[in-house]
């Protein structure tokens, strides 16, 4: 899908995401499908921060903290009378979430696994060329389709 708008093409790249959070809070079609409009409405509210400048490489993490936080608010308003249970952990969620992410990088092949392991620590593309012996262009094809192979995994 090619657009100019890059709202729409943010929401092309991360619909699997979003469905995936959506129905991980609920699995009724209907609800999954309003929580996911309430996510495209948070990140539409929140695009000037998603675009900045120099936040390319935590567009992910933005996008999914936006979305899981307009997801729990909009359920808050469906169910007012349900309350949380005391056993709701939203940390341990985060790190169960950080677990599946690591699982699925252990599927890629080398060098693509160091290629985006180094870009979660903040390596610039050059120094990921530079350590791994590629060009940044190659790093950048690289991580791109290791990208699209996570994104698959998460579907």
């Amino acid at each position: 899908m090619r657009t100019k708008d890059p709202f729409e093409a943010l929401l092309h790249r991360y619909r699997g995401l979003l469905f995936t959070l959506c129905r991980r809070y609920s699995t009724r079609g209907l609800e999954v499908e309003d929580l996911v409009q309430e996510a495209s409405v948070a990140l539409w509210r929140a695009r000037g921060k998603i675009f900045e400048q120099g936040l390319a490489v935590q567009e992910a993490a933005l996008v999914w903290k936006i979305s899981r936080n307009a997801v729990i608010d909009a359920l808050r308003s469906y169910h007012q009378h349900d309350e949380l249970p005391e056993s709701y952990d939203t940390v341990a969620e985060d790190r169960t979430l950080v677990h599946e992410l690591h699982e699925q990088i252990a599927t890629l092949t080398e060098p693509d696994r160091t290629i985006v392991r180094m870009q979660l620590e903040g390596y610039s593309y050059e120094e990921i060329g530079q350590s791994l012996g590629m060009s940044e262009k190659n790093v950048s094809v690289r991580l791109v389709r290791a990208k699209e192979k996570l994104r698959e995994g998460f579907v």
